[in-house]
Formats: C-alpha cells, sequence, structure tokens
C-alpha cells in the first residue's frame, strides 16, 4: 500500500478547510477535550471534507466515533490501545495506524497487523511533553528494517528542511503539526511540504 508522503496533523475542522483545497491527500483530525456532540459534528465534517476533495481523514483516538461516522482510517497511540475495541475496528474495515516511541510498544503495534507504524519523536518536539527524547535518523532506519513493507511515518520535530534525511532514512510518510500551524503563513507552507513530498 502507498501513501501520501505529506501527512499533516491538525486539531480543527477549520484546518482541514485549509489544507484540503490545496491539494492534501492525507490529514489527521487530532482533536482533544472535546464535548462528544461536538467531537462527533467535527469528525463527520472532517470526513465530508476529505471526500470532496479525494483526500483519506485519519481520525485519532476516537474508534467508536469513526466506526459510527464511517471513516475508513483510525490512529492509535498506546494508551488508545489499552481501552480500544480491536475486533470491533477491524469488523468495520477501518486501517489502523498505530503510535510507537520503543521496541516494546513497536513489537504490540507489529502483532496487531497496522497499516502503517508511526515513530516519534524524531526531533525534540514541543507539540506535548513526552517521556521519549529525540529518536534521531538512525532509529527511523532500524524501524523501517524491522517494519518491512508496513509504511513507516516519522512524526515529531519534523519541518520541510529534515524532511530529506527523514525519507533518506527510510521514512515512507511524514508527519507535521507545528511547522505548519505556527508558520506565519501555513497556506505556503503547506505548498512547501507538498512540492518537498512529491
Amino acid at each position: 500500500m502507498t501513501l501520501p508522503r505529506f501527512y499533516p496533523v491538525f486539531d480543527s475542522v477549520e484546518w482541514l478547510e485549509r489544507a484540503l483545497p490545496l491539494g492534501v491527500k492525507l490529514v489527521q483530525l487530532r482533536i482533544k477535550n472535546c464535548e462528544p456532540d461536538a467531537l462527533r459534528l467535527d469528525i463527520r465534517a472532517g470526513l465530508a471534507l476529505a471526500r470532496q476533495y479525494g483526500a483519506v481523514l485519519v481520525v485519532n483516538d476516537y474508534w467508536q466515533l469513526a466506526i459510527d461516522e464511517g471513516a475508513d482510517w483510525l490512529h492509535l497511540g498506546q494508551e488508545d490501545l489499552d481501552s480500544a475495541d480491536l475486533p470491533a475496528i477491524r469488523r468495520a474495515g477501518l486501517r489502523l495506524g498505530i503510535s510507537t516511541h520503543d521496541h516494546a510498544e513497536l513489537d504490540r503495534a507489529l502483532a496487531l497487523s497496522p497499516d502503517y507504524v508511526a515513530l516519534g519523536p524524531v526531533y525534540p518536539t514541543i507539540l506535548k511533553q513526552m517521556k521519549w527524547h529525540q529518536q534521531g535518523l538512525e532509529r527511523v532506519s532500524e524501524w523501517k528494517r524491522l517494519v518491512g513493507d508496513i509504511p513507516l511515518c516519522a512524526i515529531g520535530g519534523m519541518s520541510v528542511e529534515r524532511a530529506p534525511g527523514a525519507f533518506a532514512a527510510g521514512a515512507d510518510v511524514i508527519a507535521a503539526v507545528t511547522d505548519i500551524t505556527l508558520n506565519p503563513d501555513p497556506e505556503l507552507r503547506m505548498h512547501e511540504w507538498l512540492v518537498a513530498c512529491a
């Protein structure tokens, strides 16, 4: 399976409205601390937008809503795996991406036959406090050897300038967050990402 190489992660439908018209074809909706009814509406709106633009929307965490709203893709962190109904997710036909940070987590992820594996943070990240320090490009190469044909997503401190190194190290997909959302011109930055990942 070949995924688009550029994978922005956003926390609102408004960001999807900015990204998808530019040609972004793979995007994650990662909303935290939202009322359930509002969350459902956001996921529904995000899926509609993705379908309108021929893009893939990955729902982060909320597996039941992803099933209910007819999503195709789901991303789960290691903590999410503890509470997710994995048989229900598979019965619904959802494709699954899983976050990993160390060998034990990778072993757990691979046992679930994921559709992609994410490794992070490759570089220091300001997105959230993490107990893991930067993994570095050597770990990207190691993970690629271990996952084989499963797409490998590099995340954490990624930028347009760092993208070539991550791809050379073995990443198939690069996820970006603050390199876009904190940029003074996010649309231009997304265009630069699309060119870098073409």
